[in-house]
């Protein structure tokens, strides 16, 4: 599928729809993309009505597949999230554009990956536009501290600059304030450009003359970012750009670090991740029938990899070198059971060439202590028979094992849902040049919910508890990783996702 720059860059150049350089960012984006990616094949599915959950598109997305053993779920190829400002607070009249405009793209555009899903989520300075009471007393509190909001805004991770400091992008993390965030997933990344320049004032949606909304700059859009997501687009995009790296990342995996992420054990259902919650778990104090029962805290951020360390062989970094072996460990663990040795999967005689190993492998579940026994305190070789110990004994730290000391209920389930990926971008790049990043989303019940989530999977406290015995170096996916920017918005319910509240001001 092509994806063409140029569109891009003048659907989101019209009428200035995005200053500081927004557009130009968004079309060296695209450029690289262009000719790469493939059409999926999709099996027709029966049309039905969106949920109420915004972001709910099971129904109306590809079956779950099995790669390598692995049951994995793909949405779409392509998603384009817009932040936006508001130049002034948005009246009812406001609400009702917003509202028909939302109306009118699916009016035009099938609810399909073949066409688009768009979510709409707003931040804290939205809400403060509006009255504090009639704010407080709609949406939710945490279950387990009342006097807390859903809604709070993002921090920095303990491992994110300045709390710690990265070797090579050394970037400040930044908490945006926008007020609105768009979310817009397909296939087709024309179809996006389409609607993108449809709502800036094109009067064609889709192939028809269709009047553009008359939002008279009530918007200031953000820098735009573009996700992909496929099987082995990120080698191609490697391959063309020239990465000296390129022939390190494996050809197969849908992620810059070779590893997929879209395990479909590794998200929950819709309705756990909701305010109102399901039976698994209900963590804050909505019930089905409030304004908010089917919201969510949508987190965004960027994300800048550093793919050169991460895949550094002997030579680069001596005497070894980024195996597959440990980077096999950094993201997932070193005490895998069933295993033979504690690897998830030992890897190919050449570790680095092609990925060094396997993309696609299980995300297990090994309780919320998990990250405690990766630490090894005593230093025990793992054990397959018990499960005890580490490879070689190591004091290292995985991933998902981290994060999973916070991020499932008492069943086991997940309570969020990532929807992340793939870019490849030079925003914030201190010297300008265009890297691999990952533009990270997750819906979860609370803001808090989540910044727990993301300082257990930095695991500095745990590591501190227990003698510092996990070198930096061996510390998960934090060193190769450099977060940017950070928000926190509220998805309201479908029914709601026009300026919610504003029709009772």
């Amino acid at each position: 599928m092509a994806l063409d720059h140029h569109v891009f860059a003048r659907a989101f150049s019209r009428r200035a729809a995005l200053k500081g350089g927004g557009a130009a960012l968004l079309a060296s984006q695209a450029g690289m993309l262009e000719q790469l990616a493939w059409a999926p094949q999709r099996l027709a599915l029966a049309a039905g009505t969106p949920s109420d959950i915004q972001f709910d598109i099971g129904s109306f997305i590809p079956p779950a597949q099995t790669i390598n053993g692995v049951v994995v779920r793909f949405a779409t190829v392509f998603t384009l999230f817009v932040p936006a400002r508001l130049n002034r607070t948005p009246s009812k009249a406001d609400q009702t554009t917003l509202s028909n405009a939302l109306n009118t793209i699916e009016a035009n555009v099938p609810f399909s990956p073949s066409g688009v899903f768009t979510f709409v989520s707003y931040g804290l300075p939205y809400f403060r536009r509006l009255p504090a009471s009639l704010v407080n007393a709609r949406i939710p509190r945490l279950a387990s501290s009342t006097g807390r909001s859903v809604l709070e805004e993002a921090v920095a991770s303990p491992t994110d600059v300045p709390n710690q400091t990265k070797k090579t992008y050394n970037v400040r993390a930044r908490i945006e304030s926008n007020d609105v965030l768009f979310t817009l997933r397909s296939d087709s990344s024309a179809l996006l450009a389409n609607i993108a320049a449809w709502v800036a004032g094109s009067n064609n949606l889709n192939g028809r003359a269709v009047p553009s909304p008359a939002f008279n700059g009530l918007f200031t859009f953000q820098t735009p970012r573009l996700m992909f997501q496929q099987n082995g687009l990120p080698r191609q995009v490697a391959d063309t750009a020239g990465l000296p790296y390129a022939n390190r990342i494996n050809p197969q995996s849908p992620m810059w670090m070779g590893f997929a992420d879209q395990q479909v054990n590794a998200s929950g259902p819709a309705p756990i991740v909701t305010f109102v919650g399901n039976s698994s778990a209900r963590l804050t104090t909505a019930r089905a029938g409030d304004y908010f029962d089917n919201g969510s805290i949508q987190h965004l951020s960027h994300v800048i990899q550093d793919l050169p360390q991460f895949y550094a062989n002997a030579q680069e970094d001596p005497p070894t070198g980024e195996t597959y072996q440990e980077r096999v460990q950094y993201m997932f663990r070193s005490n895998q059971r069933g295993s033979k040795d504690g690897l998830p999967a030992d890897g190919n005689a050449d570790q680095f060439t092609n990925g060094g190993g396997p993309a696609f492998l299980n995300n297990t579940f090994q309780g919320t202590g998990d990250a405690l026994a990766n630490i090894n305190v005593n230093g025990t070789v793992f054990n397959p028979a018990t499960g005890a110990g580490t490879n070689a004994g190591e004091h290292r730290m995985g991933h998902v094992a981290a994060l999973q000391r916070s991020s499932r209920a008492a069943d086991g389930t997940p309570i969020h849902i990532r929807m992340d990926g793939a870019g490849f971008s030079p925003m914030d790049v201190p010297d300008g040049s265009t890297q691999p990043t990952l533009e990270f989303t997750v819906f979860v019940p609370s803001a808090e919910f989540f910044r727990a989530m993301r300082a257990n999977t930095a695991a500095l406290d745990i590591i501190a508890a227990h003698g510092n015995l996990v070198d930096p170096e061996d510390n998960g996916l934090e060193r190769f990783i450099t977060a940017t920017r950070r928000q926190n918005f509220l998805c309201p319910p479908r029914r709601h996702r026009a300026f919610p509240l504003l029709e009772l001001t």
